[in-house]
């Protein structure tokens, strides 16, 4: 300690000169511990430190360290943990500021927390069992956990040793990081009627000085045939995930299929490779596969987390699978659509193109956040076209039909750049004006009927129907005769049609002056178009008339 703490002075001394300070110092010091020399560093006398208003400010929630005034020294105002506060960065690095306000100066100091060797390896679970079909080949490898040391460097190094019995050995595969990977290696071939079980114990070292141990029991189930390992779906799971994704959510699901049946088929998931931190942050569902965020998620505390995903059949056997879990910083304001002006009526005969709405929109963010696309929900015979700025149109796209529409309900949509996306719409209400574009139409162009002469006036012979797309007065109908003379009188002192209804009702007619009648109506709308359909009244003969000699 005392080589690191002259280092750390040394090192203050040259750097003085540049208004910044630099230390070391170990964790787990006693409070007032020494840390450095201000006084010296900086050149201050001893005896105006208190007059020139000298004080150490330590921006975090603790205050570390503090200035002693009769000696001028950087000492401990707390113990310092280096695991608790530098969970996830390699070099743990506490800053704080010595005011001098006599002078008007700021000088930051930097003080590097080193390790010593205060943690010893542990295990997530010092019960383990494994579980070997008895025709598992010799020499075969089955993954064992890794155990964790908080320490770092030397002291977080691990070296492992396995003591048990002859059908087991132990392999260190290293890691891309340099980490030991223990694997448990199967020596002797299996006999599950000579011992359905093996103990052994595997023990974790560190490379501290006194170096410190942890260790967990193993128990080997001996099973029968399993001779197919899951395997999962994608080599590495990827997954990119906004800092603000809701506490319960399903981040990503790995899944591993097994050619077994029964048991032996039936997979299971564990996080092999994590760390305590990622324990408390992430869960891996044994059955689904589905890994789910137990607690909220912080893009300043940690920005990726590396996971070891692991699927386990019945019988043993397994694969493993990379989770990398990558944070976004969110995106907090959605566009704003506004509505500049608007028609709420449209002729249906307007032209294509015909403004009907202008919109505004805007985003507070900046960057992707703050590009903005608007577009318009389809279906509709309108499209949105970009303005002026940033500015948007609706307009028609084509003629419109309010035959086919009478009112649309157009929903204008705008979304931003972010991840996820944010969005807002706006709601325009449009209706469609009548044009009288349809004529009349008869339910059938020709009706007939059959009577018997000598009827009463006013019998209803038949009742005829239009009908017109049009609305309100253009499709209002009105029937009436196509005027036409029968022997010298007019049509209409035969038959006539109500014109409101289309009922047809005819005068007494008789047989012996005519047995057929031919005639045309005509339904007029209130817009002047019309429609027409031919009638055919057949008269029946009754023996009416006496013989003449």
């Amino acid at each position: 300690r005392q080589r690191v703490l002259m280092w750390g002075v040394l090192l203050a001394a040259w750097e003085a000169a540049w208004g910044q300070l630099r230390y070391s110092v170990p964790e787990e010091m006693p409070k007032g511990s020494f840390v450095g020399d201000v006084a010296k560093d900086l050149g201050l006398q001893l005896p105006a430190l208190r007059h020139r208003g000298v004080r150490i400010i330590d921006r975090g929630r603790t205050q570390y360290f503090a200035l002693h005034e009769k000696t001028g020294h950087l000492v401990t105002a707390e113990r310092i943990d280096r695991e608790q506060l530098c969970r996830l960065v390699e070099k743990c690095v506490l800053r704080c500021e010595l005011i001098v306000e006599g002078e008007m100066k700021v000088y930051e100091i930097d003080v590097e927390i080193t390790d010593i060797n205060d943690n010893a390896p542990t295990f997530k679970d010092t019960e383990l069992e494994e579980k070997m079909s008895e025709i598992t080949v010799p020499r075969s490898r089955f993954p064992l956990p890794r155990a964790h040391d908080p320490d770092s460097g030397q002291n977080s190094l691990l070296s492992y040793e396995l003591s048990g019995d002859e059908h087991f050995s132990l392999v260190l595969q290293e890691g891309p990081g340099g980490d030991q990977r223990p694997e448990l290696v199967l020596a002797k071939a299996l006999d599950r009627e000579e011992a359905a079980f093996h103990e052994l114990v595997l023990r974790a070292s560190d490379a501290g000085d006194p170096a410190r141990t942890g260790t967990a029991r193993i128990r080997v189930t001996v099973l029968d045939a399993n001779d197919n390992a899951p395997v999962f779906s994608q080599a590495e799971y990827t997954v990119r995930v906004p800092e603000d994704v809701p506490v319960g959510s399903t981040l990503v699901t790995v899944t591993a299929t097994d050619a077994d049946e029964g048991l032996n088929g039936n997979v299971k998931y564990t996080l092999n490779k994590v760390t305590d931190m990622a324990l408390d942050i992430f869960h891996l569902d044994a059955e689904t596969g589905d890994i789910t965020l137990v607690r909220s998620l912080d893009f300043e505390e940690g920005n990726a987390y590396k996971l070891e995903a692991q699927s386990r059949d019945g019988g043993g056997l397994f694969d493993t699978a990379k989770v990398l879990i990558t944070l976004t910083d969110v995106n907090d304001n959605a566009p704003e659509l506004t509505v500049t002006s608007q028609l709420r009526e449209v002729s249906e005969d307007a032209l294509a193109g015909t403004v009907v709405a202008l919109l505004h929109v805007q985003d507070q963010d900046s960057g992707a956040n703050g590009e903005v696309r608007c577009s318009l929900d389809g279906g509709v015979p309108f499209r949105l076209e970009s303005s002026q700025g940033s500015y948007y149109s609706v307009v028609t796209a084509r003629e419109l039909d309010r035959e086919q529409g009478s009112e649309y309900n157009l929903t204008v949509r705008a979304a931003d750049g972010g991840s996820p996306s944010l969005q807002s719409s706006a709601v325009l209400t449009l209706r469609v004006l009548d044009v009288n574009d349809n004529a009349p139409v008869f339910t059938q162009e020709r009706y007939s009927a059959r009577l018997a002469e000598n009827n009463a006036a006013g019998v209803l012979v038949l009742r005829v129907r239009a009908t017109d797309a049009d609305w309100g007065q253009n499709a209002l109908l009105r029937y009436r005769l196509w005027e036409g003379r029968v022997r010298g009188l007019p049509l209409s002192s035969y038959v006539s049609v109500q014109a409101e209804t289309g009922a047809l009702t005819e005068g007494p007619l008789d047989f012996e002056e005519k047995s057929k009648y031919i005639f045309g109506l005509e339904a007029r709308d209130g817009g002047g178009l019309t429609g027409h359909c031919e009638v055919q009244i057949d008269i029946t003969d009754e023996n009416d008339n006496t013989p003449e000699i």
